[in-house]
């Protein structure tokens, strides 16, 4: 990062818009996708708990923080929209094997550390030990038990312990405990074969640790879908979404720009029918049509649509986008140390990286660069943007950096959307790339998906919730 902005001012300022975007982009997506046609996705159950001890002078304590919390956590319910608190026993009176019991039907566990010493914090284990997300909220002054909390974050628990007084906080963690459940009601139409790491491109491998379905799609099946499309409402979503809203149109013609707004109406169906949240497609397509559009599209609505079959950036945005509500972009960066930057380009880009609600950002309609035809898009993405930069490998790890868009370029060698962003240390990352966990060809090593908004932390704390490691890349 630049002298004029400190590491500390970069993530100082950039952490309370993450949970900002989580607080109000959350739902967005949801709500945009049902619009156009998907089923709605059921709320994500939070088990509520509350811990305090109820005699000398905490006997009136945890009563009155109680009803704090609960008028609390209704305004995060409405906020979200996609969220709703079960629960809400005081242990004591209430016994903790008895809660726990209880557990099962959640998604995942907050608790509430009102008072105590930490006496009960061996019992309190019980509940973290029942195996489900869970985030332990300790404010200053709640008595000493938090001594004991991180040994459980130590120990591998899924647990993420918030030690603080900004209750802003629990917005951003029930925000991110909706992933592990939505991956698991999540299916993704793969067409043609995924590509990239071993265990994300197995079906049965992704099934186990996540809970998402791959389901196979032939490209024939893509071109009578696409042969299928009433020709009038192409033209009509070309021009409505498209043609009318472009900065300006280059190469295509409007022939071309119709017959793939008709691959996006096309594909919409597919997934549509087979209840499927996010698709990728290896080798650009190009038959019946290249699904540049398509992919930013469905982007655009909070849904995910992965260029080159990539199921380890698919499996990332689908995890930035619950969490957050927003799309990503998936790119082939490449690195300029002279600017201590990383250079991120590719032809497949969203327009509302903001997500569903935000503003589309200024587009060009441009083919797509390798092939020199089909329709692709030339985003002008924000100069000043923090960003960051993820990838998650093997179903183990996630690959994370942030910086900052300092440039927007147009490199005839590069792809169409383009954008410098300055990292931390260029060099550092150059020779840290893949960060000894990410092996493999051109497309599995090479990808990285850039998100709007600093969220190491909060990639940090899903790691926690989900079992998965997080490593710096620079």
């Amino acid at each position: 990062m630049s002298s004029s902005l400190s590491r500390r001012q970069f993530l100082g300022t950039t952490a309370a818009g993450g949970a900002l975007l989580a607080g109000r982009l959350g739902d967005r997506s949801a709500r945009a996708a049902g619009r156009e046609g998907w089923p709605k996705l059921p709320p994500v159950k939070i088990y509520k708990v509350y811990a305090g001890r109820t005699g000398g002078i905490y006997l009136s304590r945890p009563t009155k923080e109680i009803e704090k919390f609960e008028k609390y956590l209704a305004k995060v319910e409405r906020k979200l929209g996609d969220v709703t608190f079960v629960g809400g026993e005081l242990i004591p009176p209430a016994k903790v094997d008895e809660v726990a019991a209880k557990l099962g039907d959640a998604d995942g566990v907050l608790l509430f550390h009102l008072s105590g010493h930490g006496g009960g914090a061996p019992a309190l284990a019980k509940l973290v030990d029942v195996g489900l997300p869970t985030a332990v909220f300790s404010q200053p002054f709640s008595g000493h038990g938090w001594m004991y909390f991180p040994a459980w974050h130590k120990a591998g628990k899924k647990v993420v312990l918030l030690p603080t007084s900004d209750w802003g906080e629990l917005d951003r963690v029930a925000a991110l405990m909706r992933v592990p459940s939505r991956l698991r009601q999540t299916r993704i139409v793969v067409v043609h074969g995924p590509q990239g790491t071993e265990a994300a491109c197995s079906a049965e491998q992704v099934k186990k640790r996540l809970g998402a379905e791959l389901v196979p799609i032939t490209v024939e099946e893509t071109v009578k879908a696409h042969q299928a499309v009433d020709l009038k409402a192409a033209e009509a979503e070309a021009d409505q979404y498209w043609i009318s809203k472009a900065k300006k149109i280059v190469e295509p013609k409007r022939e071309e720009i119709i017959n793939s707004v008709r691959l996006y109406l096309a594909l919409k169906n597919i997934m549509i029918r087979e209840r499927a949240r996010a698709i990728t497609s290896s080798g650009c397509m190009g038959r019946p049509a290249k699904g540049c559009l398509t992919f930013s599209k469905l982007n655009d609505m909070g849904l995910v649509g992965a260029c080159e079959g990539d199921m380890d950036s698919t499996l990332t945005m689908l995890m930035f986008g619950y969490a957050f509500g927003i799309p990503g972009f998936i790119t082939d960066p490449v690195f300029d140390t002279a600017k201590n930057a990383l250079i991120h380009f590719h032809c497949t880009s969203a327009t509302q990286m903001d997500g569903p609600a935000g503003r589309r950002l200024p587009f060009s309609i441009r083919t797509q660069s390798d092939s020199e035809r089909g329709v692709s898009l030339d985003v002008e993405n924000r100069i000043g943007q923090v960003v960051t930069c993820a990838k998650f490998v093997n179903l183990h790890t996630m690959l994370v950096s942030t910086g900052r868009i300092t440039e927007i370029t147009h490199d005839e060698l590069g792809c169409r959307t383009q954008f410098v962003t300055e990292v931390a240390d260029a060099r550092k990352m150059f020779h840290n790339w893949g960060a000894g966990v990410l092996k493999g060809g051109t497309m599995t090593l090479l990808h990285r998906v850039v998100f709007y908004g600093d969220h190491l932390q909060s990639m940090k704390d899903l790691g926690a919730l989900m079992g998965f490691k997080v490593v710096q890349e620079g």
